[in-house]
Parts: C-alpha cells; structure tokens; sequence
C-alpha cells in the first residue's frame, strides 16, 4: 500500500486506521475518491492491544466492512482472525496509509483542509497534507481513563491487559467493574494467578458478558477470586526494591492488598483534541459533538466524525457493528460534493 505524502489535494483524509477508517477507506476507494489514512500507530492498532487470546462479543458478519466475508468457522471471532481480516481488507481495496504518524494538527482555511503530522521515527519527519474533506475515526483505545491517584506512575501499575504467562504464581490487582476487569480477572485465575478485583460498586457491572458474568460471580462465591466491592483505591505503593501494595478504602475501613502488579482497567475517555481545535462543539457534559447523524458531519464543514466520538463520554454505546454505516453515509456525502463541483 502506498503512503503517499505530497501535496497535492486529497478528497478525503482520514484519521485513524481501525476498523471504522479501513471501512471508510475502502468505500472512498471504491467511490473513486482520493483518500488516505494517517494513524499513530499500525493498522487495527487497538486491536493489536486487545488481550492475545480475547474472543470479540460480536459475531462474524457484524464485524465485516466494505462487503468483504470474515473468513473463520467461529461465530465470534478471535482478535488475530479479526486483524488478519481488516489487514486483508486494506490491501484488497490498496488503500493508502501513512502509519506511525500522528496527525498533530488540523486546519480549515477557503474550503478545504491543512493537516499536519509527526512520524514516530527516530527522525520524527513533519508532513503537511491538503484535503477537502476529513474524517475523524481514531477511537479511544488510546486514552485509558486513569485514576489519578498516588504510585499509578509506577511501571508495574498497567493500564491495558495483554496476557496472563508472565504472572503466574503472583498476586494480582485488577481494578475496574466491566467487561474488561472481568475477562481479566479470569484469564488471571485459570493460569494460576492470585486474583483480587477491586471495584467501586457493589457489583460488577450488569453489561459485563452474559457467559462471564455468572462465571465470575460463582469464581467469588467460592473464594478462588477475592472481590473488594465498594471500595476505592487510595494509593499505589512500594519499597525501593521491595514489597508492593495497594491501599484501600473499603465500607469496614482502611486495608492493604500485596500484589505484585495492578491493572487499572476503568475504561476510556473520547479524543475529542482535534475536533474541538478545528471548531466543533460539544456538549459539556457528555462530550457529545455536534453533527448531522445522517451523513456523520460535524458543525464544521467537510469535518466529519465516524465511530465512537460521535457518542462522547458514553462510548459503550458504539462498535464496529454499529459504527459501520458511518462509512456508507459520510463516503456518499463527500462523493456527492466532488460529482458537483465537476458538473
């Protein structure tokens, strides 16, 4: 696939190259429209962090773009049948990407759009790019909700969960009430990990997967998976070189948790950066942008905004399966545009 990075104008410029930007990249393409994807980091980049061995909640055909068949016998697929798939779908349609390059800023000036960007590469080349029109699809996977409080800057506090082999036989803290903390949580204690769940509510979450949810309740009540519910954490410790904890506030007082590692698993917050740089507003409170739901663009003209940010703070309520359409809708709208300005 080419990166091209010239200055001629770009029908479309994409940013972001998940599974929302392959789709809106493969329908410019066959629109016929001049498109490229920037991302900070490789195609599917979110799902490269997912855990190695994660199945996706979503069946099959909701996950495919662009017309293209899944191809696995599984009616959920595995996160490495999943890249496999988007990474064909970006080489069938020869779709440009322009990888590990973060767009750091985006202008509108006379009816079209200035981008600029920064390589992650030792020399960390700067690229200008015009466009009439941009699409924003970067997702959130980026911005894990932290915290914010003492020793969560310490490297054995982690943020994403990748696997459970370099834990086994310590003690691990999972913080958080969700799909993800759950799925951790159990991937941990069946490879012989000491699990404890930390989580401001009562309860995990009713959202959690169906199959996992009675799972981990059953892991509790038996006592293989220990469960600080209604708790807080109050501090990330440890002696130079020695002893780890995390200090809570539980409903019977104070208590300190050995581990040998944490994983802040909490969610994450919209990247709503650029938008808002470019001119599009938001509601306060649920950082919900202004646009039009039937062509995915925003206040500012020829900005368009695909997958989660659409929703704001409350990003559970997209995925891929219902965040397909924005391709077909936005694709259409900047297709239109070119056919009048040539007649």
């Amino acid at each position: 696939m080419a990166e091209p990075h010239g200055t001629s104008l770009l029908d479309l410029l994409v940013v972001g190259a998940g599974p929302t930007g392959i789709a809106i990249g493969a329908r410019a393409r066959q629109a016929g429209l001049d498109v490229l994807l920037v991302d900070r980091g490789p195609i599917a980049a979110a799902l490269v962090e997912f855990p190695v061995y994660m199945n996706f909640f979503t069946t099959r055909d909701l996950m495919e773009i662009a017309g293209v068949p899944l191809p696995t016998p599984h009616d959920k697929p595995s996160r490495r049948e999943a890249l496999a798939y988007y990474r064909a779908v970006a080489a069938r349609f020869e779709i440009p990407v322009a990888l590990h390059e973060e767009v750091t800023g985006l202008t509108r000036t006379e009816g079209e759009f200035e981008i600029t960007s920064r390589s992650a590469d030792r020399e960390a080349s700067e690229y200008r790019r015009r466009a009439r029109a941009v699409a924003l699809a970067q997702g959130y996977f980026h911005r894990p909700r932290r915290l914010t409080v003492p020793g969560e800057e310490h490297a054995w506090v982690h943020c994403r969960y990748r696997e459970a082999y370099r834990h086994f036989d310590e003690r691990i803290a999972v913080i958080g009430g969700g799909n993800s903390a759950v799925e951790a949580a159990l991937d941990l204690w069946r490879n012989h990990v000491q699990v404890t769940v930390i989580h401001r509510r009562p309860a995990v979450k009713d959202t959690v997967k169906y199959w996992m949810k009675p799972d981990f309740e059953n892991r509790v009540a038996e006592g293989s998976i220990e469960f600080r519910h209604s708790s807080a954490v109050v501090e990330f410790g440890q002696r130079p070189g020695g002893a780890r904890w995390v200090d809570l506030e539980t409903p019977a007082g104070a208590e300190r948790v050995p581990v040998d590692a944490a994983y802040v698993l909490i969610g994450y917050e919209p990247d709503i950066g650029l938008a808002r740089s470019c001119g599009v507003t938001f509601e306060a409170e649920t950082l919900v942008p202004a646009f039009d739901p039937e062509t995915c663009e925003s206040n500012v003209p020829g900005l368009y905004l695909a997958g989660t940010v659409q929703v704001g703070r409350d990003i559970g309520k997209l995925f891929i399966e219902n965040s397909r359409v924005h391709a077909d809708r936005l694709v259409e709208q900047v297709a239109m545009r070119k056919r009048s300005r040539a007649s």
